[in-house]
């Protein structure tokens, strides 16, 4: 059972969320203050989409003729958009194709948005802490430098998409993208939000550099794909599994 006060995002618990035993005591916890607004990064922060995306460069890279890759050669491929993601897979497999990345980047694309969430899933917490967040009375917002379409059939068919009051694709805004602080801040706008109003959680360099470009708060997650020790990367705070967002956020705001 949690015990829910409003006031953009005082929460009590007066019972341990399943599977928090181990990470947070079953009595009663203090009410902690919560930011107005939190922003997830999607890929390596809400899901682990790196099957689904492996599957689909691997589809890509058959076609080519190219060797396979793996799933830990993928991770580090994740983070900058679909466009990086192909050229990353192709210079690891054997150059560049003489006629540009154009043609391969459409043919990942379309196969990919058609499997996004085949493979793909929550991490272990994440839809308990959204449920607490939301009912709360923070604002959740998705920013993610993943397509819209992509974004939109995972959000959907993982039953994410109602937690969510704003979504922001790589494409979304033309021409801007994480890190670039635009993306965020078109977000803040969509939810009427100030930068001192929010905190976004996520999982790489971009998340945590679109923030600090943006003003706002960061907590950096350490089970997702950064490419490097996610203690480098200067969020404000680091948690190691979504049972220990909620706590993190009352020390951002508290």
């Amino acid at each position: 059972v949690i015990q829910v006060t409003v006031c953009y995002g005082i929460l009590q618990w007066n019972y341990a969320m399943p599977g928090v035993k181990d990470r947070l005591p079953a009595t009663s916890l203090p009410k902690v203050s919560l930011p107005k607004v939190v922003v997830f990064d999607l890929d390596g922060t809400l899901v682990d989409s790196v099957p689904d995306i492996e599957a689909a460069l691997n589809w890509l890279l058959a076609r080519l003729g190219r060797r396979q890759v793996a799933r830990d050669e993928v991770a580090g491929m994740v983070g900058d958009g679909v466009p990086k993601l192909v050229e990353r897979g192709l210079l690891a497999t054997g150059g560049l194709p003489d006629d540009g990345l154009e043609g391969p980047t459409a043919e990942f694309t379309a196969h990919y948005e058609a499997n996004a969430a085949t493979l793909t899933r929550p991490f272990p917490g994440a839809v308990a802490a959204l449920a607490a967040l939301r009912d709360a009375g923070c604002l959740l917002a998705v920013c993610t430098n993943k397509p819209a379409g992509a974004t939109a059939e995972i959000l959907g068919a993982l039953d994410l998409a109602p937690f969510f009051a704003a979504v922001a694709g790589g494409d979304t805004v033309p021409g801007v993208r994480k890190p670039d602080p635009r993306h965020l801040m078109h977000v803040l706008d969509q939810l009427g939000a100030a930068p001192g109003d929010a905190v976004m959680v996520g999982d790489s360099h971009n998340d945590v550099n679109v923030a600090k470009a943006a003003g706002v708060a960061t907590v950096a997650v350490t089970f997702g794909y950064a490419h490097g020790p996610v203690e480098d990367l200067g969020a404000d705070l680091l948690i190691d599994h979504f049972d220990d967002l909620v706590p993190a956020l009352g020390r951002l705001t508290g």
